[in-house]
């Protein structure tokens, strides 16, 4: 949050307008929400389905377009060359949060975007022991947010959590492509249990999104989002009956972890606002470790199994 925060107040100024996809990290979306009620900096969430779409929702005032991809937690994915081209007409600024991806998935500057961020804590750090975040843009920029936004808020990462993200990165590419390799084969269990309505996975065939996952990701990545049979208290009883995997709000790690982000990561976004981003009761996010996958799928089975 010291770089999206950054990042944020270094492109705006009161009276300002954000467009954000349809979906966020929820305390992005909860500092969004302070920056409307300090300094009435206004953000608008659009689904950015075409180019016509992002032109109508532009205003005169927007300072820039802030996008997750894919998406925090329901994994709709944005084309990001489409954005970049229409935010090219209007010389705004195009920040992606790419923390979803990884830098080896998912390259937003090669397909025209501005500026990037990564929760550093999740698959760049990658062992669940450090909590870090990444602002990665242009040199003149970067030395801008350095020397005011970042200085004067305070956020410093500190020299050992550092050295433990340049670790991570030694091992990021074998890491990405087995946390991927699990996902997709635990995605086609999910797919078969009849006790799961959906699945959105974004290298899943079915996913409306395919076609644009394919084109500007490597793989599809280690986080899935699935339905369960039921609402708030039937996903609660399913968490816990899991016992190899871990309930948790982050992802990324070597472990498996799973969450339920109406009442976990997305708990600060208003009921109504929530089910706009498609968060609903019987929603689970889970991030594949690197463990065996049959041994990710098993303990969902059996607690799927018992429901």
């Amino acid at each position: 949050m010291a770089a999206v925060s950054a990042t944020l107040i270094a492109l705006t100024k009161a009276n300002d307008h954000i467009l954000c996809s349809q979906g966020l990290y929820g305390c992005t979306f909860g500092l969004l929400e302070l920056m409307r009620e300090k300094y009435n900096i206004q953000s608008d969430y659009s689904l950015m389905e075409s180019e016509d779409i992002l032109r109508k929702q532009i205003k005169d005032n927007t300072s820039l377009i802030y996008v997750e991809t894919p998406i925090n937690p329901t994994m709709k994915i944005i084309d990001l060359e489409m954005v970049a081209r229409v935010a090219e007409e209007f010389n705004i600024p195009v920040v992606v949060d790419n923390t979803f991806s990884s830098p080896y998935l998912q390259r937003p500057i090669d397909l025209g975007c501005d500026i990037v961020l990564h929760s550093a804590t999740k698959y760049i750090g990658g062992h669940g022991d450090v909590v870090a975040g990444l602002l990665v843009g242009k040199e003149d920029f970067i030395s801008e947010v350095a020397m005011t936004t970042q200085k004067d808020i305070g956020g410093i990462l500190s020299p050992f959590d550092a050295w433990l993200l340049l670790r991570g990165l030694k091992t990021l590419p074998i890491r990405m492509d087995r946390h991927s390799q699990n996902a997709e084969r635990v995605v086609e269990q999910l797919k078969q249990h009849p006790k799961i309505k959906s699945v959105h996975y974004p290298f899943d065939q079915n996913n409306p999104d395919y076609e644009v996952a394919k084109k500007q990701m490597k793989l599809g990545a280690g986080v899935i989002a699935f339905e369960i049979e039921g609402g708030k208290k039937e996903a609660q009883a399913f968490l816990n009956r899991l016992s190899f995997i871990k309930l948790a709000v982050s992802l990324g790690d070597a472990e498996s972890i799973i969450q339920h982000p109406a009442t976990m990561t997305h708990a600060v976004v208003p009921e109504e606002s929530r089910l706009n981003m498609g968060i609903t009761d019987s929603l689970i996010r889970m991030s594949c470790g690197l463990e065996a996958w049959e041994d990710i799928w098993n303990d969902l089975n059996q607690a799927l199994d018992q429901m």
